[in-house]
């Protein structure tokens, strides 16, 4: 008998704590954690904004543009208040460069790999029922994975790096509670501010090398999850 009353006690506080879980990832419009799952359009400009070292021959006025592409994100985002949050996004696009101008429809980097390391500092103002906000950070740009487009290696070009940089982002969005279990459409706009350089090396030697802005518009679509 003794030892059922202990079962029974034991059953009782597992799914007392099982509930404890439970109550604290519930959902709610005022919790102070958001995540956020979305389809993000990536566009970036690219265009070169000075030739630095031009050592294959590129014509004068020559210019580049940057591919878009469509990539899944998460977005994890903490309220310090109802309208002060830090968010924070993780994904990984990968883009090639094509020529303009005097150049058009050359290769310029057949791909390159971006991790956008962003911390955004937001501010919330509700309104009629949705969540719309703006938000400002720094970003710093992670290139990795880059590879010399067919143009390049054909004018000698054996290895490419483009460098890492510190930019600044802007956004805007809103938050369209869907019910009272937190849950949210979510729709947002980010500009990134960025310039850094590209680098053509034939051998241990840099044959080429451009500055580009970078500065891409970022747009999302998605679900939010507030708990």
């Amino acid at each position: 008998m003794k030892t059922r009353r202990l079962n029974v006690a034991k059953s009782l506080s597992v799914v007392a704590l099982l509930a404890s879980g439970s109550a604290a990832l519930a959902g709610s419009p005022d919790g102070h954690v958001q995540v956020k799952l979305l389809a993000t359009a990536v566009m970036p400009d690219g265009k070169i904004t000075s030739l630095d070292i031009n050592g294959v021959g590129v014509p004068a006025n020559s210019q580049s543009k940057a591919d878009s592409i469509v990539v899944p994100t998460i977005a994890a985002e903490y309220f310090f208040s109802p309208h002060v949050s830090i968010e924070t996004i993780c994904c990984v696009t990968r883009h090639k460069i094509d020529g303009r101008g005097p150049i058009n429809g050359a290769s310029l980097v057949a791909g390159a790999k971006i991790i956008p390391a962003t911390i955004a500092l937001k501010y919330h103002m509700p309104l009629m029922g949705m969540k719309p906000y703006i938000g400002v950070g720094p970003s710093y740009f992670i290139f990795f994975d880059e590879t010399p487009g067919a143009t390049t290696r054909t004018l000698g070009a054996t290895r490419l790096n483009i460098d890492s940089h510190l930019g600044a982002m802007v956004q805007a969005g809103v938050d369209i509670p869907l019910h009272q279990n937190g849950l949210s459409l979510s729709l947002d706009a980010k500009r990134y501010l960025l310039k850094t350089h590209a680098h053509w090396y034939a051998g241990n030697v840099e044959a080429l090398r451009t500055r580009h802005a970078i500065d891409p518009w970022v747009v999302s679509a998605g679900m939010a999850y507030r708990f």
